[in-house]
């Protein structure tokens, strides 16, 4: 270690020479001018290092490899906000908007277990003596406006006799259905109170995987409970609920009871109606399945409207481009998907749509995806004309057909 010059003058002296007070007294002057010509420039220089070697170390070779750090790979992204504490806020927000639904309906009972066995049925058909009880069942619901309109789930209130409302605030009061859709499982549902607080919507077509996620509702009837997760996928589809399904995926607690009930982000906006999990025992396995408010809304509006959803429709059926059909089209991977059946007299059998052709795209939206395609479709309003980017017998072509209604599903396709 380098030494400063004054103390080489006191440490050059052997080490028997002990010189006496009077000699040492007549030192210190020395001493201390030395210090001022040399001492404090040495200081002053040695800080300065020290400085330069905190904010520049690669000049002295200390890299961020020598320090053992790591480089995060990748694009440079600005850096996020600092995450809450709580989601008190949030929640304060929502919850209010979320009611609690007790349904009851009349069932039928055999009497005995063994009138349940297909032989007794076999003779004595649907006469089986049987007696009548009323069964409940839980749910909830989100208050959509200040007009008393609820969104829930359709398998919640279907076939319910009575439906009863429990608001957070401590009322309660009977709802009546407005209409229902099977095929997203909505149902629209109508109060006479006053001073309902409505929940604030979000856009579902903001949402981000990794978004923060909170699910409201009244899991068992234990009363409102909140979960907190995050959102895990978006635009799941193919699961086999529903008809139209986009559903947003959650691993945010949801369990019997909390069908019909609101899933919410950070802010406390809604961006979904918690609708289904997927679980081998029941509870929650941390699979949960939400409708998108942007879907909901639309139903909403439809059935309030109209009574029902009006659908757009093009009257075909479709399946997935399989790598032997891709072969089969002499088209590189797998980009398309292929008309398997057209309707007699339908939108698409006026468009001059064939059982065969690869359907490329739909006003210019990729079409990957059969389910992905017919949500889009039945989004769009009946009467609108669509361009349908095809591949026929190698050639490309472009076809235009007008949206139809969309009826009862009673007629079959030909193939």
């Amino acid at each position: 270690m380098r030494r400063f010059p004054a103390d080489r003058a006191a440490t050059d002296r052997p080490a028997t020479d002990s010189p006496s007070i009077t000699g040492l007294t007549d030192e210190i002057p020395a001493m201390f001018k030395a210090l001022r010509f040399f001492g404090w420039p040495a200081v002053v220089g040695i800080l300065l290092a020290l400085v330069v070697l905190q904010r520049y170390p690669a000049w002295f070779g200390l890299t961020d490899r020598a320090l053992g750090l790591r480089e995060a790979q990748g694009t440079l992204l600005e850096a996020p906000a600092v995450a809450p504490y709580s989601y008190a806020i949030a929640v304060g927000n929502a919850a209010p908007s979320v009611a609690n639904l007790y349904t009851t309906k009349t069932v039928k009972k055999s009497n005995s277990p063994l009138m349940e066995d297909p032989a007794f049925r076999r003779f004595y058909g649907d006469n089986l003596p049987s007696q009548k009880r009323m069964e409940s069942s839980l749910g909830s619901a989100v208050i959509m406006s200040p007009e008393g309109y609820l969104l829930t789930n359709n398998h919640v209130t279907k076939d319910a006799e009575q439906i009863v409302v429990a608001l957070k605030d401590g009322r309660e009061t009977i709802a009546r259905v407005i209409g229902s859709d099977p095929e997203t499982d909505l149902a629209v549902l109508k109060i006479d109170l006053p001073n309902l607080p409505a929940i604030a919507l979000g856009k579902s077509d903001n949402i981000q995987i990794g978004d923060v996620a909170l699910a409201i509702g009244n899991p068992f009837g234990v009363g409102q409970t909140v979960t907190m997760g995050i959102v895990s996928a978006t635009g799941r589809n193919q699961l086999g609920l529903n008809t139209y399904e986009d559903f947003i995926q959650t691993d945010a607690a949801i369990n019997p009871g909390n069908s019909g009930g609101a899933l919410v982000d950070a802010n406390g906006s809604l961006m979904g109606i918690n609708t289904a999990i997927f679980s081998q025992s029941g509870g929650s396995q941390g699979i949960g399945f939400a409708i998108p408010i942007k879907l909901a809304t639309e139903v909403m509006k439809s059935i309030i409207e109209h009574g029902h959803v009006i659908r757009g429709w093009l009257g075909v059926e479709v399946q997935p481009l399989s790598a032997a059909l891709a072969e089969s089209f002499g088209i590189q991977g797998r980009s398309g998907i292929v008309v398997a059946g057209v309707y007699r007299d339908g939108p698409a059998d006026k468009a001059k749509l064939r059982p065969g052709d690869l359907i490329l795209s739909i006003d210019d939206e990729q079409s990957n995806d059969g389910r992905r395609s017919m949500n889009q479709i039945a989004r769009t309003r009946p009467g609108e004309k669509i361009s349908i980017q095809v591949l026929r017998d190698g050639k490309q072509l472009t076809l235009t057909a007008e949206v139809g209604v969309r009826p009862p599903m009673e007629s079959s396709p030909e193939k």
